[in-house]
């Protein structure tokens, strides 16, 4: 039986493991898929040598970026985010001890899919990147695919965007979509939310969560108070993981 991974700390509420097991059972598949919680990243070297069955594994937070030093290979698109977050692990039969390991980005492929029906090209030119972490660089370069310039929130200054202190009327009246890329939010610290002045938000607004559980954010919430369009990140789940499976399991066309 073929076996399937998470590899991130905390798992404690993980959406991979139930889409996956609901998916081998609909679809007869024999193989299982686990939970690595790991505390070290370089704990990826003894799951891989010890789970002889394991094809693939998704990587979440801490890990997007620095799962990447340990890997074989990584696709050019993987390459250019900067980030990880799917892994397809290849062996050699008869030698338990050698195995390859390739690196994808599946993030790319979920977020943008879910975000293009939602985008009014006369209103969303500009965006917002809450967070700078592994899943912010996937949801950076999707926009600039979609020609969207963007810049990124976070608690210091850096020169590719702003501080949450910085974000003035005039900031969020230029940059009308707003994502959150950090965990600020995720259960269960659900009575937390991004520091942006969320009274200045309009109806031209559109925020993105990429958290999905809750499955409305207090991020969310405020900005659906303003009349903003809202939208959360289980979507985007979803198609990010059908997108691995196609990783580990390619369909000869």
């Amino acid at each position: 039986m073929n076996t399937y991974g998470l590899i991130g700390f905390p798992l404690k509420h993980s959406f991979s493991a139930k889409f996956f097991a609901e998916k081998f059972r609909c679809e007869k598949i024999d193989a299982e898929y686990l939970n690595f919680e790991i505390e070290d990243i370089q704990e990826i070297r003894h799951i891989v040598l010890f789970n002889q069955h394991l094809k693939g594994l998704n990587v979440t937070i801490p890990y997007k970026e620095q799962v990447i030093s340990f890997l074989d290979e990584i696709s050019p698109e993987a390459q250019k985010i900067g980030a990880v977050n799917v892994i397809k692990v290849d062996r050699k039969p008869g030698d338990m001890y050698y195995y390859r390991l390739t690196g994808y980005n599946t993030d790319y492929i979920g977020f943008k899919q879910s975000l293009v029906p939602l985008i009014d090209p006369g209103s969303h030119r500009k965006a917002l990147i809450l967070g700078t972490g592994g899943a912010s660089k996937a949801v950076a370069q999707a926009l600039t695919d979609m020609q969207i310039e963007w810049k990124y929130v976070s608690r210091s200054h850096r020169d590719d965007g702003f501080t949450y202190t910085d974000l003035s009327p005039e900031i969020l009246s230029e940059y009308t979509l707003i994502v959150n890329a950090s965990p600020v939010g995720t259960f269960p610290q659900t009575e937390d939310c991004p520091d942006i002045p969320y009274k200045l938000l309009t109806p031209r607004h559109l925020l993105y969560d990429l958290i999905y559980n809750p499955e409305e954010t207090l991020f969310l919430q405020k900005g659906k108070a303003q009349g903003a369009t809202t939208k959360n990140g289980r979507e985007m789940l979803e198609l990010q993981a059908v997108a691995a499976w196609e990783v580990w399991n390619p369909i000869d066309r």
